[in-house]
Parts: C-alpha cells; structure tokens; sequence
C-alpha cells in the first residue's frame, strides 16, 4: 500500500512540478522525506520568507503553482510576504505545510502547535485571510483530494495562493485505493477551463473602439496572466489604440512599441497619465485600477461622465469595481483582447499616424536629463539607463519596493514582453534578490535583481541560493545608504527615526556567500561591471551601485493629477 506522504509526491509528479520550495520542518520533514527518490527538486534557501517569494514567482512566471512548503507556524508568519504578493498579484500558488499536531495531545497545545485550539496558533485563520482557499483534510484520501482541488483553484479564474494543512495523523495513513468518495486521477481532477466575455459584450465595446479618435488600452497584470501579449498587439493595432501599462502590467507590450505611451500612476510617466486624462475611449484589460494606478482618482484623471470605459476582468467584481464601466467584458484576457482584434474593421479607430505620435511625444518620458549625468555618485536615472543598456528582450528585470521601483518603471524602457516584474501587490521590500534567483531558476534567461539596499540587506542569503543551485543572475543595489524613500520624507534631517542604515560592505558579503561583489561609484564603471556580469555565467553577482542620495525621487516624479489630491499618500 501507499503512504500519504508518498501519494502527495506521486501527485506532485503527475501534475509535473519541477521545484518545489521550501524549509525543512514539523511533519512535512515526512514529505520532504519522499523527494530524493522523486524527480522534484526541493529549492531550500535560508527562511521559509524566500522561499514564499520564490514560490510567488515561479508560479508567476510559468502561470502554473509554484509550490511552497514548510513547518506551519513559520508558513503562516515568515512565509506569508509570499502568499500575500501571490494573492495581489494574482500568481498561482501550492502551499504545503502543517499544524504542527502531536496526536491526542491538541487540545493541550503542545509546542508551536497551530491547529487552532486553545493554547495554540490558529494557522487555518492566517491562511483563510491571505489565500483565495485552504483545506486542512483529516484523513489520507482527503489530503489528496484536497491537494488536487489546490491545485485545481490555485489557477482556476483569477490565479492566487491555495492551501493544503497537513493532519498529524493522516500523513502517516496508508491508502487503500478503495476511498468514498474516491479520489481521481490528478491530471483530470485539475482541469480548467478559461472563460469568455459574451458576444454581445464584445460587439458593443469593439463599437466603442471603432469609433473612437483617441482610444487608450490600459493594460495590467491580467494581461500577464493570461500571456495575451499577441492579442493585446494586435486589438491597439487594429483600432490604433496607445497602449499605457499599470505598474505590475509594465512590459505586457515592448515599451519599445511605436504604440506603447508608458506606465500610469502616482510616481510614473506624466505623458501616459496625459494620454489617459485625453483619450474618448478607455479600454482597461486585466487592471482593477488601484489607487496608486489611478492618481488616488484625481477628478480630472479619469472621468467616466465624460469618457467611454470598456472594462476587461477575469474576476466580474473588477469590471466597474472603481469607475462605472459602459461596458464590461469578463472573462480571460485572451479571449477578450481576440475577441475585440477580431471585429475591427479596416476602418476602425483612429488616425494612425495621430496615435503613434501621440504614444511618441508620452514615450520621451522614458529619458531625462539625469540619464545622462557622469556625475559621482551615480545618479539613479544614469545606473537605470546603465542597466537598461544590457537589458534585451530574453533578459528579465526584478524590481523590489522603494525608491528604485520608481527609477526602473519611469526610466527603464523594456524591449520585450515578459521582461519587468516586480513587488507591487503587497509591495513588500526584500522580494526582488529571491525573485531574481527563482526568475533565473524558472527561465535560463538572464535576469538582473534591482533593489535598494534596504530591501538587499533583508534577504540577500538568497544570494547564497544562487550560488548553490548553480544560477547566475546579477543583483544590482542602488544603495544610498539609507530607507531613501522614507528618508525623503523628512521635511528636516532626523524628523524620522529609523531611516539610516550602516554602510555594510556588500562585496564582501557577496564573496562570503560565494559570488562575485564589486562596488562601483561612476558611471562607466557601472557599464562595465554589468556587461562583465552577464557574461559571468557560472557565478552571480553583487554590484554596489553608490548612488546619489540627494536625487529626490518623489519631487522629480510625482505625476500632476497626484498633486491635485495633494500628493504623497501613505
């Protein structure tokens, strides 16, 4: 007969899980158990924090779950930076963890105990509020079935993280094979299927486009999701829409595009706000049109009693959720930017040579005159162009929270699809170094880790897991010494506690771990360290960019329909 724990591998395998990360702890060491002799390979960084983000990002990228494990008490608390940016950002996710249970002693809440009675840490109500479900199955069968159904909603609809609680007895049960209810094979269990905007929907928006002299796609992380990168080019070159990104949508289109007019927001490209406040008809797919996306909706920016809006979601209570939409189109990215590709006509939309130059004069936001400084320190503007000198359409960019979020989006122009991601659903610091390990893990492709140095320094053990797991990608931190974007804040030096940090020496902190440091403080020093860099294939590398700490990003950045609310909101 087979055990739990053996089954819960077998389904692992059938449902063709590459990775899965984790930390060895509780009763999943018994599942951990399993993996030697299976073809999974378990990816243990340094904390079960990680680990979540790597998980997030796996299945981000793949769009299939990645898959977490880990002792329960550390999944529901270091482990759930990853689970909530799953959530936000709408990545498939597997988690794998456990109560911690030992047998008939529950009830008096033994150590690290998290089942949920008293004494103890209720686990199953920390899941329950940052996943789209959880299950905590009480026997063998039930815990593959519920494994199954994980996986089975971790992608079904709008993705998101799922949970399987693993019961201290049941990972010991042996399976019969003869379960009521019985549990199916997995591969069929799992399907999906995505759906469709209805017919008539799609007739009365593709109208709206076709008639439009200034229409704008706002694309999102829906359009990510969906990898609708073909259909999204093909609906603005059919109704010569501009197409603007939210931030988590930043490279659905090559920002390269002649279409392509930038990134809307509070700290973003002036000219792709313009060209929202501007456009007659709004085409919003896979946005849900956040605070930060709309200006905190600054009165002037969008205006539904003036503006057509076609609202494109998979989830229906996004469609319309912020703006009133005229029309509402649900269902999967694909099918809804196909759907409106196919029914444009050669008379369709604008003036074609009006939008492109349009999306040109809003693309000139891309550059200023900081990107050209040969200043020392280097100036955040200049070390983004640096960056974005070796960035090609294969190389993929990570970003983490902060100040240097905003330097990249408004200042690193993407030349292909699927190039740029970054910590903005729960935006937690610390996600770009264990992103950029998993991006490269997931892919082969190069990938380059930007992050301050606040963020770097809270998870750069994952520099070791480069370096173990033998993937080479280059951690660029823009370190200013400081929680820059904090320390900007300050009307008065030391109006903040908190916001100064020890100049660590991150070179040797690179080449502890096994890696390449180097420190670099002008500009063409820069440029060739990341050449240097992605020729290194064998090994990553750390390279401290000192930057200038002075460059204020939110009085160089902040959009003008920001300001017309009264600019920075936290």
């Amino acid at each position: 007969m087979t055990k739990t724990t053996e089954a819960i591998v077998e389904t692992l395998e059938a449902l063709d899980v590459e990775y899965v990360f984790g930390y060895p702890g509780g009763r999943v060491i018994e599942v951990l158990d399993e993996l030697p002799d299976s073809s999974i390979t378990l990816v243990r960084p340094r904390d079960e924090r990680e680990a979540s983000v790597m998980a997030e990002v796996h299945g981000r990228l793949t769009q299939g779950p990645g898959v977490l494990t880990g002792q329960g008490p550390w999944i529901g608390s270091l482990g759930a930076i990853g689970q909530m940016e799953a959530r936000l950002s709408s990545s498939p996710m597997v988690v794998i963890t456990e109560a911690s249970e030992r047998g008939q002693y529950s009830t008096l809440a033994p150590y690290q105990q998290s089942r949920g009675d008293y004494g103890g840490l209720d686990l199953p109500n920390i899941l329950d509020s940052i996943t789209k479900e959880h299950w905590f199955p009480r026997s063998g069968p039930e815990t593959i079935r519920s494994l199954q159904l994980a996986f089975k909603h971790a992608v079904a609809g709008r993705p998101g993280p799922t949970a399987v609680i693993l019961d201290g007895d049941a990972v010991h049960e042996e399976l019969t094979g003869d379960a009521t209810p019985p549990v199916w094979d997995a591969t069929a269990q799992v399907e999906t299927w995505k759906s469709a905007p209805a017919a008539g929907d799609l007739d009365e928006a593709a109208a709206a486009l076709a008639d439009a002299e200034r229409p704008v796609i706002v694309a999102g992380n829906g359009v990510h999701a969906a990898q609708a990168y073909d259909e999204l080019q093909a609906t603005a070159d059919a109704y010569d829409a501009v197409v603007v990104t939210s931030y988590l949508g930043k490279s659905t289109i090559p920002e390269t595009h002649e279409l392509a007019g930038g990134v809307i927001g509070s700290f973003s490209h002036e000219g792709a706000n313009q060209l929202v406040s501007d456009a007659d008809v709004l085409c919003v797919v896979g946005c849900r049109l956040n605070p930060m996306d709309t200006n905190w909706q600054a009165p002037s920016f969008i205006r539904p009693d003036e503006q057509t809006i076609v609202h494109a979601d998979i989830d229906a209570r996004n469609a319309g959720w912020v703006y009133p939409a005229d029309v509402g189109l649900v269902g999967d990215a694909t099918h809804a930017l196909a759907g409106l590709a196919e029914r444009a006509d050669d008379d369709a939309g604008a003036e074609p040579e009006a939008a492109r130059d349009r999306a040109a004069d809003a693309s000139e936001d891309f550059h200023a005159p900081a990107c050209d400084s040969d200043a020392s320190p280097i100036k955040p503007q200049r070390a983004v162009k640096e960056i974005e000198a070796v960035v090609d359409a294969g190389t993929i960019v990570t970003a983490d929270s902060g100040n240097n979020r905003f330097w990249l989006l408004n200042y690193l122009q993407t030349p292909g699809v699927r190039t740029y991601f970054g910590s903005g659903g729960v935006g937690g610091m610390g996600w770009s170094v264990p992103a950029g390990v998993s991006a490269a893990l997931t892919t082969d492709r190069d990938v380059i880790s930007v992050a301050g140095d606040g963020g770097f320094a809270m998870t750069m053990n994952s520099v070791e897991t480069a370096v173990e797991y033998g993937v080479a990608p280059t951690f660029v931190v823009l370190n200013d010494t400081s929680l820059g974007m904090v320390r900007q804040m300050q009307e008065a030096d030391g109006d903040i506690a908190g916001v100064e940090f020890h100049d660590t020496d991150f070179v040797r902190v690179a080449e502890a771990f096994g890696a390449v440091g180097e420190r670099v403080t002008d500009p063409d020093a820069l440029a060739t360290a990341l050449v240097a860099a992605k020729e290194r294939r064998d090994v990553p590398t750390v390279i401290d960019v000192r930057i200038d700490r002075d460059e204020a990003m939110e009085t160089e950045l902040t959009s003008s329909f920001y300001e017309e609310v009264g600019g920075l909101h936290e």
